[in-house]
């Protein structure tokens, strides 16, 4: 197990100029004993002078330019979404087995296994009724198929709000919502980055519990 005052920790975090990677790149930054390379396909966006974060503008896609950033790391987060999800899925199993790096922290989202129940009220959300949720799922698909030290993190619409404000729940078990906080998910995140034994080998939904708002009536 790592913990914060451990020795220093690499982290690759992918999509680090999306909304929960810029969320987790300001946390991880402000951690001297974090050193943090953020990985993006248009890094001129990023504002940073802090001594322990690089910045490598690269794609994902492209398995050489995965490669050279995977070298030397301890751990992978991918904040990735879209259609090439399934290709930066497979092409992150094959680089990272190759560059021996084991733990992998995949965001994929809340719905993809039909998890949310209709009494939250986002039922459509789930796989089988929302297209987008596709890629998602053949993504995590290939994750869970590998030998890599994942977790797979599936949170629901991101929102603001309190860090302490969600419910965790793991594969097979139904979804309490599908929205949920953004420093839920870097509380989370950090965690799980510093303790490889969290949640390893399991996919666990982060959300609010909107099954407790709906029977209050709120």
């Amino acid at each position: 197990m790592r913990t914060e005052e451990s020795k220093i920790i690499n982290v690759l975090l992918l999509g680090a100029t999306g909304t929960a990677g810029s969320a987790l790149a300001k946390r991880l930054a402000e951690n001297p004993d974090c050193h943090v390379t953020l990985f993006a396909r248009h890094t001129n966006t990023i504002r940073t002078d802090a001594p322990n974060v690089t910045v490598i503008s690269g794609d994902a896609v492209k398995t050489e330019e995965l490669t050279a950033a995977v070298q030397g790391q301890d751990v992978v987060y991918s904040a990735i979404s879209g259609e090439q999800l399934p290709v930066i899925a497979k092409n992150l199993v094959t680089v990272m087995s190759a560059c021996k790096v084991e733990r992998l922290i995949f965001m994929g989202a809340v719905g993809i296994y039909n998890e949310i129940p209709k009494e939250t009220g986002g039922e459509q959300y789930n796989v089988d009724s929302e297209p987008e949720q596709v890629p998602n799922r053949q993504a995590v698909d290939r994750i869970e198929a590998s030998d890599l030290n994942y977790t797979i993190l599936r949170p629901g619409f991101l929102q603001d709000g309190d860090e302490d404000d969600y419910v965790l729940t793991v594969k097979g078990e139904p979804a309490k919502g599908y929205v949920t906080t953004l420093p839920s998910v870097v509380k989370l995140a950090v965690e799980l980055i510093y303790d490889e034994n969290l949640y390893s080998h399991e996919s666990v939904g982060i959300t609010r519990d909107m099954l407790v708002e709906v029977a209050l009536g709120i």
